[in-house]
C-alpha cells in the first residue's frame, strides 16, 4: 500500500511541478527575486493528491481535484479572490452588462456561512426581504458550511422560474426564517431618479455597469428639464446621490460617475499593488472612464451640474466602486456625505482568463482616494453620521469588510473589525423594534421617499438649508 501510495506521489508531484512550468511559473522572475520553486510543499502536495486517488471512499476525478486546490489556494487569500470555472466566468462577464439569472444578492463568506451584503434592488431577493447581514446556513436542504463561496453562488443561481429555499439567521430573530426565493433573469436598472420637491433632485445608483455613467447623465438632464418645465427657475437648487447599499461594479463607471460633479482631469482614484501596472492614477478624464462608447456622454451634462449643492448618501452597503465615488467627492469637497460607515471594500480583482474558458480572480492591488486615504477595510466615514433611524435603530444587521475571514489590511492603519452581538439565551431574545413576527420583518423595502426614509429626509433638509445660507 505504501509503495503504492509512493508510486502516486512521485507521478502527482511530476504533475503538479508540468503544471507550474507550462504555466510558465518562472515568468516572474524578471519582476521579482523568486527563491525558486518550494519542492518541500510540492511534494507534500503531490503526497496528498495521491493518497485522496487512492485511498478515498470514492473515485475522484483528476480534473476535479485539481480545481478544489486551485479553488481553495484563492479562496484563502482573501474574500474576493476567486477561481471562476467557465459557468462563473460567463456569468461574470454578462453581469456587469446589466443582466444576469439567479437571486441577485451580493455576498460573502464568515465563519463558514453565505453572508449578504446586499440584495440588488428589484431582484427577487429583494422582493423576498432578504436583508444586508443575513446570514444563510442551508441552501434547499444542503447546509452551507463546508461549502466554498463559488460552490454557494452557483446553487443560488439557475434557470429563471426555478425556486430555491433559503434557511436564514438573522440578528432579532428568536428562529431561523425559510424563505423560498424564485429565480429570475435579473436586470438592474442601473441609475433611478426623481424629482424630491421643487428645485431638488434625487438620484439613485444600484450597481456600477457599463452604461451607469451614460444612465447618470440621462437621469440628470431630465431632472433639469423638468424643473425648467415646471419655472422653477435654470436647473437644480440641489440634488442627492444615493449610494446605499450599491455593491461597487466596474471602475471605469465609478470613474464616469465622479467626473459628472468633478472639474475635468481631477484625480479620482489611485492604485497600488506590487507590480508595475497596478500603480495607476484614474483621472476625470474620456481615457479613463469611456469603455465602449465612441462618443463622450459627459459632453452633453447640464452646465450647472458640477456646482450644484450635492449630497450623497451611503451606509455599511456601499462597496467597492461606491465608495471610490464617495471618497473622491469628499476629498474634493465637492459634497457632504450623510448616513453610516460604508463596507470597505478597498481593493482591486483583476480577471485572468485561462484555458477553457475559466479564469481567476485575483486581488492586485488596493484603492486609495484622492487625498491618499486608504479604503480597504476601513471604509468611508461620512461627513454627518445618521442613522437609519431617528431613533438610531437599523433594520437588520450590517457586516463589514473587517468582518470577513481573510480580509486584506488596511496598510494606513489598524482597523478593528466590528464586535460581534454576543449569543442571548432562548427565552431573552427579542425582535428589533421596528420589525415585527417573522411574517412583517420578510416584507419587501419600501421605496425610498423624503416621507419614510430617515436619511433621505435629512439629505433634503440639509439641501434646503444650505440653500438659505447661501442667498444670505
Amino acid at each position: 500500500m505504501r509503495g503504492k501510495l509512493q508510486k502516486f506521489g512521485l507521478l502527482g508531484f511530476g504533475v503538479i511541478v508540468g503544471i507550474l512550468i507550462s504555466l510558465n511559473f518562472s515568468a516572474n522572475a524578471d519582476k521579482e527575486d523568486t527563491k525558486g520553486l518550494p519542492i518541500d510543499e510540492l511534494r507534500s502536495f503531490a503526497d496528498v493528491f495521491s493518497a485522496i486517488k487512492q485511498g478515498y471512499v470514492e473515485p475522484v476525478d483528476d480534473k476535479k481535484l485539481i480545481t478544489y486546490a486551485i479553488s481553495g489556494m484563492l479562496s484563502n487569500l482573501d474574500p474576493h479572490s476567486a477561481y471562476l470555472d467557465a459557468e462563473a466566468f460567463k456569468d461574470l462577464q454578462v453581469s456587469t452588462q446589466g443582466e444576469f439569472g439567479g437571486l441577485g444578492l451580493e455576498v460573502g463568506m464568515e465563519d463558514g456561512f453565505v453572508k449578504v451584503v446586499s440584495p440588488l434592488e428589484d431582484s427577487p431577493a429583494w422582493r423576498a426581504g432578504i436583508k444586508s447581514g443575513d446570514l444563510i446556513v442551508k441552501l434547499d436542504d444542503t447546509p452551507v458550511k463546508g461549502m466554498t463561496l463559488n460552490d454557494a453562488v452557483k446553487r443560488m443561481r439557475g434557470k429563471p422560474k426555478t425556486d430555491i429555499t433559503l434557511t436564514i439567521v438573522r440578528k432579532g430573530e428568536t428562529k431561523p426564517l425559510i424563505v423560498t426565493v424564485t429565480r429570475d433573469k435579473i436586470k438592474v436598472q442601473s441609475v433611478k431618479y426623481k424629482s424630491l420637491d421643487a428645485g431638488y433632485g434625487y438620484v439613485r445608483i444600484t450597481q456600477f455597469q457599463e452604461e451607469t455613467t451614460a444612465e447618470l447623465v440621462k437621469a440628470v438632464q431630465k431632472l433639469y428639464q423638468q424643473e425648467k418645465d415646471a419655472k422653477n427657475g435654470d436647473g437644480l437648487k440641489g440634488l442627492v446621490l444615493d449610494l446605499r447599499n450599491d455593491p461597487g461594479g466596474l471602475l471605469n463607471s465609478a470613474v464616469g460617475v465622479s467626473a459628472v460633479f468633478l472639474p475635468p482631469k481631477s484625480l479620482v482614484v489611485s492604485t497600488d499593488g506590487r507590480t508595475e501596472d497596478s500603480k495607476r492614477k484614474f483621472i476625470a478624464d474620456p481615457d479613463d472612464y469611456l469603455r465602449g462608447h465612441q462618443d463622450d456622454m459627459l459632453k452633453n451634462l447640464p452646465a450647472g451640474v458640477r456646482s450644484v449643492p450635492l449630497v450623497v448618501l451611503v451606509n455599511g452597503g456601499s462597496a467597492s466602486a461606491s465608495e471610490i465615488v464617495a471618497g473622491a467627492l469628499q476629498d474634493h469637497k465637492r459634497a457632504v456625505l450623510m448616513g453610516t460607515q460604508t463596507f470597505g471594500k478597498g481593493s482591486v480583482q483583476t480577471v485572468l482568463p485561462l484555458s477553457n474558458n475559466t479564469a481567476i480572480k485575483l486581488t492586485t492591488a488596493r484603492y486609495y482616494t484622492p487625498s491618499g486615504r486608504s479604503i480597504q477595510a476601513k471604509g468611508i466615514t461620512p461627513d454627518i453620521v445618521v442613522e437609519e433611524t431617528a431613533n438610531g435603530e437599523t433594520r437588520g444587521a450590517m457586516i463589514r469588510e473587517a468582518d470577513l475571514e481573510h480580509h486584506l489590511d488596511n496598510d494606513k492603519e489598524k482597523v478593528v473589525a466590528t464586535e460581534k452581538p454576543k449569543a442571548q439565551p432562548k427565552n431573552k431574545a427579542k425582535a428589533p423594534k421596528d420589525e415585527g413576527d417573522d411574517e412583517s420583518s420578510m416584507m419587501p423595502p419600501v421605496e425610498p421617499t423624503a416621507k419614510n426614509d430617515y436619511q433621505l429626509n435629512q439629505a433634503l433638509t440639509l439641501l434646503k438649508a444650505w440653500q438659505i445660507i447661501q442667498k444670505k
